[in-house]
């Protein structure tokens, strides 16, 4: 077990870091100072200004609730991480930086030092109405609460189903983002050059279902893929034009580019891919009966698969999502959520399908439950969100308490608990790889 040895890197980071994170605050001095001389004033005060750098160091670890047949390793979290930001305005243009250097003790084939860049952008106004975003960005639209219809930028899965901070289940683009106003509609247009896929599960770090070899899988070998082209017209388009009326935010979206996660397989070559996919939604939300209500739909259009006939290529869906978010009492949350995945040309897919048994049901329902509960000036946290398919008949549950000590040290600790009657099905498959974790941060 390797958590000693990330807990020693911890602590020789933070000393590392001490110059910056641990300086006593000059206005603090200056103030005590006052205070000790009868708060006279001893010359002409300088303005303070905020360093454009911040950042945190966090230590993480997350283990199995119960062993893995397929998977040779018990835990599921053991690193450390680094986080550096830098933000700053020069004139009209505004460079960000956000960068993270980790120590992560479960790198398969990647460095056991790695760094990733998770934004790196510049955003100026060539007009008075338009923003124009350059480089690499966190994009994120829709009104889903984890649940994502045509917010159909990458995702971080395996950081989500380890347990990293959420905000890891967002993973960056390399993309051009225009963004129009005006008192018609606001548009956000988005060009993502090449394709951006999800870190999806492929074996390294969960095992996962595979319809091919009919049963739970782990690497090695991990889950080959081919990638699509870098051509001009391999790369994303995204849109959405939005726009608030009496306190309601209407918006209609539209997506040109490949499904996310590899869900097809070439037979010719043995490797999944990402299939060709284009959507067309809309959604609004706003105040419904002291709360917060929302509607939203998509179309996806599977491009290679028309008729639904290709059974290694998914078919074209409808998918709809109504939710409603409300304090009941005092600090307790309660959000809802009702969704539905409507599969076309469903008989086809059954006749063809070389496991029709196995197969999703026409239509697939989930709903999920969100209680919030803030106590102690907000300091604690206690959260519970949970997926529930009756149709699949499987669920999802993340229970956590989040505790902030001081404004520097903050803590985290969770569940992620998979289960399901069948080992098939979305969540059922990851039922061994249920785990908890835990995280301490501290941010400078």
């Amino acid at each position: 077990m390797a958590i000693p040895r990330l807990i020693l890197l911890f602590v020789a980071s933070l000393l590392l870091c001490a110059p910056p994170a641990f300086a006593e605050d000059p206005a603090a001095d200056t103030q005590a100072s006052s205070d000790e001389w009868g708060g006279g004033d001893w010359g002409e005060e300088e303005e303070d200004k905020q360093s454009p750098i911040s950042g945190f160091i966090e230590i993480a670890y997350g283990a199995r609730t119960q062993s893995n047949p397929w998977v040779d390793r018990n835990d599921t979290l053991n690193e450390a991480r680094l986080r550096l930001e830098y933000s700053d305005y020069f004139g009209q243009l505004y460079v960000g930086y956000k960068g993270d250097f980790t120590i992560d003790d479960l790198a398969w084939d990647d460095p056991f030092i790695d760094t990733k860049t998770r934004e790196a952008l510049v955003r100026f106004s060539p007009s008075e109405n338009t923003d124009l975003y350059l480089g690499r960005q966190i994009l994120t639209w829709g009104t889903g609460d984890l649940l994502f219809l045509n917010d159909l930028f990458p995702k971080d899965w395996v950081s989500f189903f380890a347990g990293r901070e959420m905000e890891y289940l967002k993973a960056p683009s390399d993309a051009i983002k225009l963004s129009y106003f005006n008192k018609v509609a606001n548009l956000d247009l988005v060009w993502t050059p090449e394709f951006d896929a999800d870190t999806f599960i492929n074996g390294e770090r969960f095992s996962y279902f595979s319809p091919l070899a009919n049963q739970i899988v782990a690497a090695p070998p991990r889950l080959s893929t081919e990638q699509p082209g870098s051509r001009l017209d391999d790369g994303e388009l995204a849109l959405r034009l939005y726009k608030n009326i009496n306190g309601y935010e209407y918006a209609l979206y539209g997506y040109h580019g490949f499904f996310k996660t590899p869900v097809a397989f070439n037979p010719k070559n043995g490797l999944n891919y990402f299939p060709k996919l284009s959507s067309l939604g809309a959604s609004v939300r706003g105040t419904v009966q002291g709360g917060i209500g929302n509607m939203e739909v998509s179309w996806y259009q599977s491009r290679d698969d028309s008729d639904g006939s290709d059974p290694f290529i998914p078919n074209s869906q409808l998918r709809f999502l109504t939710g409603f978010e409300r304090e009941l009492v005092s600090r307790l949350t309660l959000g809802l959520q009702y969704y539905l995945e409507w599969t076309q040309d469903y008989p086809a897919l059954k006749k063809h399908s070389p496991l029709p048994d196995q197969e999703p049901e026409e239509y697939r329902q989930l709903i999920t439950t969100r209680l919030n509960y803030r106590a102690y000036q907000d300091k604690l946290t206690l959260s519970l969100f949970v997926f529930y398919s009756p149709t699949d008949d499987d669920y999802f549950a993340m229970p956590k308490v989040s505790y902030r000590l001081s404004d520097t040290w903050s803590g985290e600790m969770g569940m992620n608990l998979f289960g399901g009657r069948d080992d098939y099905t979305f969540f059922g498959q990851f039922e061994e790889n249920s785990n908890f974790f835990a995280r301490l941060r501290y941010s400078f």
